[in-house]
């Protein structure tokens, strides 16, 4: 018994040591050629202005927008920008999962001593999405300093930990639409509808929704707890009488409840997997 147990953190540091290894060589291979690489950042970026451009050609014409005003609806879509962008980075390649499936691959990563969701998020780390992560932090940036908020410790645990809950309620988007591959023929556009379209919603004013999307987008795909109610307590805004601020609180607890469904649907469709031809 002694020796089993005295071979298990071995056994760990190796894995972690695997995971490192390929996260490293994914790492240096897109950063191998640098002119490349950096046109890819910078589109990435320009992809985040342009929809940001969209927010802006709203409240353009709009001066208050689901009850915020410009600055405030903005910090909203960054908020939410840089939770998505850094759930894409690590979790978008399970986009590929249809095409994974139908060429046969997946048999082969499922004879591998690795998890095939660590196979997957490690396979294909997308470093170039990082520029939606800085076109959400420059947006951050700007639109702070003309607020009225306190920065008292609830606020400052509020801007540091939104954007990683709303990473976590991503990736767990991207897991179910790769675990709902296994029950459905070439489903990527029924499963894109939840993923991307949380991200839209998500990068909205809560309120603007009707009342059945708010409500699909709150308590069954919580979007809103990504940007929106973390955003109405930041500011000090009361919320809607649906929506109201102090439900952000309970981002986190949303996050993991996303994740049990992540998981009972991603292992549910690895146990119906049985090959590409059927």
């Amino acid at each position: 018994m002694a020796d089993l147990s005295a071979s298990r953190p071995a056994g760990g540091l190796t894995r972690r040591r695997t995971y490192a290894i390929l996260l490293g060589s994914r790492i240096r291979s897109q950063y191998a050629y640098r002119t490349s690489f950096w046109l890819t950042v910078a589109t990435s970026f320009g992809v985040g202005v342009i929809e940001f451009l969209e927010l802006y050609a709203i409240m353009y014409n709009v001066p208050v927008f689901g009850g915020l005003d410009f600055r405030q609806a903005a910090l909203v879509f960054a908020l939410a920008n840089i939770g998505f962008s850094l759930a894409d980075m690590v979790f978008g390649e399970l986009d590929t999962m249809p095409t994974n499936i139908r060429m046969g691959r997946l048999e082969v990563m499922l004879v591998r001593p690795m998890p095939l969701l660590a196979q997957l998020i490690t396979g294909d780390l997308q470093l170039r999405r990082l520029g939606r992560v800085a076109i959400g932090a420059v947006i951050a940036a700007i639109a702070l300093p003309g607020l009225d908020i306190t920065y008292d410790p609830a606020t400052l645990y509020l801007l540091v930990i939104t954007p990683f809950v709303g990473a976590a309620v991503f990736g767990a988007f991207f897991t179910i639409a790769g675990g709902l591959q296994f029950f459905v023929v070439d489903g990527a556009e029924l499963t894109n509808g939840f993923v991307y379209g949380g991200s839209y919603a998500a990068q909205l004013p809560g309120s603007v929704l009707i009342k059945p999307v708010r409500i699909l987008f709150t308590f069954v795909f919580p979007a809103t707890f990504v940007a929106y109610l973390p955003t109405l307590l930041i500011l000090g805004l009361p919320g809607t009488p649906y929506l109201p601020a102090w439900l952000g609180w309970l981002a986190p607890v949303f996050a993991i409840w996303i994740w049990v469904i992540a998981a009972l649907v991603w292992r549910t469709g690895i146990r119906r997997f049985v090959g590409a031809g059927g």
